[in-house]
């Protein structure tokens, strides 16, 4: 199976995991509380339940424990201090400013094998350590996250589409149509299933935004560019129709 990794959905930053967890816990709370009047809770001795109240949406949790080895042979990730591995988990949880000033928590993906692409936020984290070398340094991590699903809208806000500095989303309307290149997605796939292969496998086939970024702007950081004036909310899919209009670069520097 795949390396479980976390994608930064407003950079696309890729965090690996150097293993896989062993289990995922998946909680649900459904969109419900106790009915209420003026005087507190509703309730009564001849009643069996209390009476509840549906007020949609819910909690969707995600569980799951990570281990981080300095010592692990063959791996991609090295370092002396564990604490190097594991810092890029533990900053998701840390509030960052977004655009108006207000502080909020980085939207990831939980990518895992072609089962698993969450939209989460990480609330928390707990980690213990192990093997101490004698400078001090922790050799072995044992990491907990918890994250919680996160909805369509707060999945996609505008700051996830934000361009690189320097430049813009043309308005609507202000590309003729004859200056687009219209470009047919080969194969349709979804990034989830492209964009993590295995590391010893094959290499990736299909196509990416930022690999289709790269060749008409030869800057794949362009791709939220894309993803902004076609309409994608979900960066990591490409849905359909399989066709992406390409607007000229001149027409994407910001003033």
């Amino acid at each position: 199976m795949e390396r479980a990794c976390f994608l930064l959905e407003e950079t696309g930053q890729r965090i690996s995991c150097m293993l896989n967890p062993d289990s995922l816990v998946v909680r649900r709370a459904s969109g419900v509380q106790a009915r209420r009047s003026f005087g507190g809770r509703l309730t009564g001795a001849g009643l069996a339940d209390d009476p509840i109240l549906f007020t949609g949406g819910g909690r969707t949790e995600l569980e799951l424990d990570l281990l981080f080895d300095t010592s692990l042979a063959g791996s991609t990730m090295e370092a002396t201090d564990v604490q190097v591995l594991t810092r890029p988990l533990w900053e998701l949880a840390e509030n960052v400013s977004a655009i108006d000033g207000a502080a909020r928590l980085r939207t990831v993906r939980l990518v895992w094998g072609k089962s698993w692409n969450v939209p989460a936020v990480v609330v928390a984290v707990a980690e213990r350590f192990e093997r101490f070398d004698p400078s001090g340094s922790p050799q072995r991590s044992w990491l907990r996250l918890r994250l919680i699903r996160v909805g369509a809208q707060a999945a996609t806000s505008p700051v996830v589409q934000q361009p690189p500095e320097g430049f813009a989303v043309p308005p609507p309307g202000s590309v003729p149509e004859d200056q687009e290149i219209v470009h047919e997605v080969q194969g349709g796939e979804t990034l989830a299933d492209i964009e993590f292969p295995d590391e010893d496998g094959p290499p990736p086939t299909g196509e990416r935004l930022d690999l289709i970024a790269a060749r008409y702007y030869g800057e794949p950081a362009l791709w939220r560019v894309l993803a902004a004036y076609n309409g994608i909310n979900d960066p990591t899919r490409i849905p359909p129709p399989d066709t992406i209009r390409i607007p000229p670069v001149s027409t994407l520097r910001a003033l």
